[in-house]
């Protein structure tokens, strides 16, 4: 992990950031200096133990906030809640997602309502709601897309979609909040086996497509997030894949 500070007086909210991908990314940015708003919908023993972890490192540097953000209506008060707590936001991480399959002949509405409302939608009201905060702190966005959003993934017809949306919503962000806020995006590749059941042979199916020949780190992601957040000053509307080479052999 890089401990290198610079982010030292700034306020990070990262969504989906109890566990996995969302977990690392705020102890990164927590690592170099930034207060860190921990957004969680259900897992909050893991949020807990999140903040306490980081508040033993430096006293009153994260806090919790729950929110259900397929609610639209939970979205400006999670904004002003982390916003009370710490006075703005000047980095927002889009970390929060959905994932699983829905093939043809078996999507419900329900299906995209939920993908599409983790995935694209949910980022857009954050986005909205925080601009202000993040346009008068010159602030930053990173929206964690996905590499299916430009090649698709067989079953996952709204996933897909959902991300490829996320993916055009950052460069559309980049240009309208552009001079004052920075936006990019991350989209990795089989950085954590999805939860759940997934064969060994599935798994070795997809290392095969990987010039790197392993599975990539969380680690990784939240390095990436630091550097575009942190050490990227004139790098805006750009989405970087984080995959170990995968998106190019395709």
């Amino acid at each position: 992990m890089d401990s290198t500070p610079g982010l030292e007086g700034r306020v990070a909210l990262v969504t989906g950031a109890a566990r996995r991908v969302g977990a690392e990314i705020a102890t990164h940015l927590h690592a170099a200096g930034a207060d860190v708003g921990i957004h969680y919908r259900h897992s909050a023993d893991a949020a807990a133990q999140l903040v306490a972890r980081l508040n033993r490192l430096r006293p009153d540097s994260a806090a919790a906030f729950q929110a259900d953000l397929l609610e639209t209506a939970a979205i400006p008060e999670l904004v002003n809640e982390v916003i009370g707590w710490r006075g703005g936001i000047d980095i927002l991480v889009n970390n929060a997602s959905t994932f699983y399959p829905t093939p043809l002949g078996e999507i419900t509405e329900a299906h995209w309502d939920d993908l599409v409302g983790s995935n694209l939608k949910a980022p857009l009201f954050l986005c909205q709601a925080a601009a202000p905060s993040l346009r008068e702190r010159r602030g930053s966005i990173v929206n964690i897309v996905d590499i299916h959003a430009r090649r698709p993934l067989r079953d996952h017809l709204v996933y897909g979609p959902a991300k490829a949306g996320l993916a055009m919503l950052t460069r559309a962000l980049a240009k309208d909040l552009a001079p004052d806020v920075r936006v990019n995006g991350v989209s990795p590749g089989a950085i954590l086996w999805p939860e759940g059941d997934m064969s060994e042979e599935t798994k070795a199916s997809i290392l095969e497509r990987v010039p790197l020949a392993r599975a990539g780190d969380p680690a990784d992601i939240a390095g990436c997030v630091l550097y575009l957040v942190r050490d990227a000053d004139y790098v805006t509307g750009q989405i970087v894949a984080v995959d170990g080479g995968r998106s190019i052999g395709w």
